[in-house]
């Protein structure tokens, strides 16, 4: 059993409480991604897992075994760093079975292990050459290759691509994702990058304050975010906000739109903030006047941020487009895609 449970786990220092009774569950070869912004704990939480924080109060266990007070060398995890942690003086080979020769592992069977790893990740021609003659994301694969060669229960990632540009990250992605794909260890991944946690995993955690504001599947938390911090912190470009008040589905914005809420929808009253994502706004002949502001073209889509009375819109459109700065257009609205909050709470409605 490789499955992780996190159950009521707490950290403080002295009397600041940084961590507030999180508890989480991660079956048996899932990928969970821990998100949120920097200071919401998720770092300091998987430190704890991999023993460099002391706990607080509450459990963490792996497979049937409590590791609260395991030494991190006996708990049969292996971390990834954000600066990859390489010894400069070591060749590849030898930082990847480092470990392995700490544990008095017959030489054969690190060679194996090395010759494995190397070959899943596309480095045997570079087993020879020391980090400084590597580039950053070649570092970062012999930084994986050292964690898999330990065959360990659980894989903890801590930002392990931050370091890395645009164009790289994206490829480590998609060779992360396809490594997990291979080897199923069930894999912890911090990362404030919510882009990278959606397309990599499993399950994603969202932390905000050192607490749990929701866990689910990436398209949950997309389609149905139970808060307005899940909602503004998932998805790219981020989803417009406009506050107004309801009364029994009928919906009125302060900038002045009016128009009904689906049948489907529970009856709502009072103060609610209103959230559309850019995707299902649309230009149309009529509608919501706004004028755009600017037009961000990729290529494939296009991104254009406008002001509707005051309030900055982003909307975004499959393909191209001919708008400029300054031109006026109309929004239409899908009603089928709303998603409504209690403005106070910040809670689903």
């Amino acid at each position: 059993m490789r499955s992780v449970r996190i159950k009521d786990v707490r950290k403080s220092y002295g009397t600041f409480e940084v961590i507030h009774g999180i508890s989480i569950d991660i079956p048996d070869g899932q990928f969970v991604a821990l998100v949120g912004p920097s200071g919401c704990g998720k770092s300091t939480l998987l430190r704890m897992m991999a023993g460099l924080e002391d706990i607080s109060d509450g459990t963490i266990t792996i497979g049937n075994r409590v590791i609260n007070d395991v030494a991190p060398k006996d708990r049969d995890i292996a971390m990834v760093f954000q600066n990859y942690a390489l010894y400069p003086h070591m060749t590849v080979r030898a930082n990847m079975g480092f470990a392995l020769r700490q544990r008095k592992t017959p030489k054969e069977e690190i060679d194996r292990r090395v010759a494995d790893a190397a070959r899943i990740l596309g480095l045997e021609y570079l087993l020879e050459r020391k980090p400084r003659a590597l580039s950053g994301g070649q570092r970062q694969r012999v930084a994986m290759g050292r964690a898999i060669v330990r065959n360990p229960n659980v894989f903890l990632f801590d930002e392990p691509l931050s370091n890395l540009d645009a164009k790289l990250r994206v490829q480590m992605r998609s060779e992360l994702k396809e490594l997990h794909q291979r080897l199923a260890t069930t894999t912890v991944y911090v990362t404030h990058d919510q882009v990278e946690a959606m397309t990599l995993a499993d399950r994603i955690v969202v932390m905000n304050g050192g607490h749990v504001e929701q866990a689910g599947e990436p398209l949950e938390l997309y389609d149905r975010p139970q808060s307005l911090f899940v909602a503004a912190f998932i998805g790219s470009p981020p989803m417009n906000f406009f506050k107004g008040a309801a009364d029994e589905g009928r919906l009125r914005l302060e900038s002045g739109e009016e128009f009904t809420l689906p049948e489907t929808r529970v009856p709502v009253t009072g103060r609610v903030t209103l959230g559309i994502r850019p995707e299902h706004l649309t230009l149309r002949e009529t509608g919501w006047p706004a004028k755009v502001s600017v037009v961000e073209p990729t290529g494939s889509e296009t991104q254009i941020m406008a002001r509707m009375k005051g309030e900055v819109v982003r909307v975004l459109v499959s393909g191209r487009t001919n708008l400029r700065p300054g031109d006026e257009i109309s929004l239409g609205v899908d009603a089928d895609h709303l998603h409504v909050f209690d403005t106070e709470s910040g809670k689903r409605l």
